[in-house]
């Protein structure tokens, strides 16, 4: 089966968060599945300086405001289409925005171009390439789909997967003039989004499927409280959703052969993560004692409920606590952790941006990871923590309920506990999984049991991929 992907990024060429680790990952655990995955991805300089262009593929003389080609490359055992349009895309800063963070003001265009270009490739503008189904991620690339709809690929399958309900793509109506889709497509059941132009609606509203990245998140995003205003339209689809927990590429966090690591260790060897723990231990300036070690690794923003744990710091040190936070985001949140971590000298140890060589460090090194979401549709750190002996403290929301068994008394008697969980948004429901895990962290045979049961879940991609190629394979036969 030939699969064709659209994404704005993608592992280990571009990434902002989990989206690009899913894309990554994905199109190579599928191959076990029979499916072959080309993915179209824009033509960023992070993303030409590490690709050899091939001979173009596909030329566009017009494509909103320049010239744009189409190349193959691969890379990191991926097949990749690029589209390089450097007046699209050739810009100093990030994917979506510039050095301050603010969105391009033409995102609107540049993602247009990259959906129109996967909407054209669908329909057989590669000489010999035509792809059985197609596969978009987030609103960067949900257009692709509304192009399909209304254009020459209108008969192929297709699956839009949500990483996250919060970012929609939405524009003002005066963009549809400049997006090439006819008339009809500017309405209700098309791309139309109170008065304006949603992408992300575009996408779910012409999907054949709907995948999000995790059971839980699926039903969540029916409702209000977490539907975001496409609770109603995605009711509608309910019958074509589909949550399938991500999984994690088990070759790059491997505690057995990770090359950030002070020490490697398995399941059968907890007590060689010592040099671990002590490096963290220095790196964050906090005093080595055997309390129970928490750790932070996280985009510091409202969503992730870092607010949530600042607020009950004070007392979390109180019950014996340490932390280790690193991240980097809204910035009083950023200055509030700095605060702490002055406050608490020895106790709490912050350290602002982003390195992924320690954030595989202080998942091998502490004891355990908080992640106090107030909606998180998979999360990947809690998994990662699985994977690393890092007992994950996580909110029960959205795919963190779905991949973290609670440690309570029954699970604890039985064997099968790998975390604990508490009610999301609740400063004193977080501070009582921290005592309980204290509490549990004291008795030392306990919580390597614990340990020792996180890191015999099955937190590879080869379920999660199964279940992607089952869906394909049913989409593709209603087409035949």
């Amino acid at each position: 089966m030939q699969v064709l992907a659209v994404t704005p990024e993608i592992f280990p060429l571009i990434k902002t968060g989990g989206l690009a680790d899913v894309t990554g990952a994905l199109p190579i655990a599928l191959a076990k599945q029979g499916v072959s995955t080309r993915t179209l991805i824009p033509g960023y300089p992070t993303v030409l300086k590490q690709l050899e262009k091939s001979a173009p593929l596909h030329r566009y003389p017009a494509m909103h405001g320049g010239e744009a080609t189409v190349f193959a490359a691969t890379a990191a055992g991926l097949d990749l289409l690029v589209l390089d349009a450097p007046h699209l895309f050739d810009r100093v800063g990030g994917p979506y925005g510039d050095t301050t963070g603010a969105d391009w003001p033409d995102n609107w265009r540049r993602f247009a171009a990259l959906s129109f270009a996967g909407a054209d490739i669908a329909a057989g503008a590669i000489s010999g390439y035509r792809p059985d189904l197609v596969h978009v991620h987030d609103w960067q690339a949900a257009l692709t789909l509304a192009y399909m709809r209304y254009g020459a690929a209108a008969t192929t399958p297709s699956v839009i997967t949500v990483h996250n309900l919060a970012f929609q793509g939405r524009f003002g109506a005066g963009i549809f003039a400049e997006l090439g889709l006819p008339a009809a497509a500017m309405s209700l059941d098309g791309i139309e989004y109170y008065g304006g132009v949603g992408y992300l609606k575009a996408g779910l509203q012409s999907a054949w499927a709907i995948t999000t990245v995790s059971p839980t998140y699926a039903q969540e995003i029916r409702t209000p409280e977490f539907g975001m205003g496409l609770d109603g339209l995605v009711t509608t689809r309910a019958a074509d959703l589909t949550g399938i927990v991500n999984g994690i590429d088990v070759d790059i966090w491997n505690p057995q052969s990770d090359g950030h690591l002070k020490a490697n260790f398995a399941a059968k060897t907890l007590k060689a993560r010592a040099p671990n723990r002590k490096a963290v231990e220095e790196r964050f300036g906090l005093v080595r004692d055997n309390s129970l070690l928490l750790c932070v690794i996280s985009r510091l923003t409202w969503q992730k409920g870092l607010d949530i744990l600042v607020g009950v710091l004070d007392q979390a040190v109180a019950m014996g606590a340490r932390l280790a936070v690193l991240g980097s985001g809204d910035a009083a949140l950023e200055g509030a952790l700095l605060a702490a971590a002055a406050r608490h000298s020895g106790k709490i140890g912050t350290v602002i941006g982003y390195d992924e060589g320690l954030s595989h460090l202080m998942q091998a090194g502490c004891d355990a990871i908080l992640v106090p979401s107030r909606f998180e549709p998979c999360g990947l750190t809690q998994l990662y923590g699985l994977r690393y002996g890092c007992v994950p403290i996580v909110a029960r929301t959205g795919g963190l309920a779905d991949t973290v068994i609670d440690a309570n008394e029954a699970a604890l008697a039985a064997g099968v506990a790998t975390g604990f969980q508490f009610d999301a948004e609740s400063g004193s429901a977080l501070l009582h999984a921290i005592g309980r895990a204290i509490g549990v962290h004291a008795d030392a045979p306990a919580w390597a049991a614990m340990q020792r049961q996180g890191m015999k879940a099955d937190v590879s991609w080869d379920r999660s991929a199964a279940k992607y190629a089952d869906l394909y394979r049913s989409l593709v036969a209603k087409r035949t």
